[in-house]
């Protein structure tokens, strides 16, 4: 009989235990704060956007100026003429003249020791 008392007091501490357990069905845990937030979100209208809202944030787009031909020279010549004219010439170009002798510096002395003939070694024979 002792075991049958056991079982049924076992049975009857399940069951309590059962029901007073953390439940996790939708009907037991309900979230106000959750359900009061998306009734806002249903009941929520945005207001309606008037037609000329956009006037001041928009400016009005015109086409910028067609571009103008350039005009030809009516006095072709006499503008090639003064063209020339003030042109420089090379009798107006001074040449500063060359020094004679090369100090071992310069392009020009880099350019004269690149040919110069290798002096051979004669005593590796």
């Amino acid at each position: 009989m002792s075991s049958a008392i056991l079982r049924q007091a076992s049975g009857a501490i399940r069951a309590v235990s059962r029901s007073t357990a953390f439940s996790t069905s939708a009907i037991a845990r309900k979230d106000f704060v959750q359900d009061l937030y998306i009734r806002e979100l249903k009941s929520y209208k945005p207001a309606p956007i008037a037609k000329d809202a956009h006037l001041g944030a928009v400016k009005a787009y015109t086409l910028p100026p067609k571009p103008q031909a350039p005009a030809a020279p009516t006095d072709l010549a006499s503008e090639l003429a003064a063209y020339d004219a003030s042109e420089p010439t090379k009798a107006d170009v001074k040449v500063e003249a060359a020094p004679a002798e090369h100090t071992g510096q310069g392009p020009e002395a880099f350019l004269d020791m690149l040919e110069a003939d290798i002096p051979e070694d004669n005593h590796h024979h």
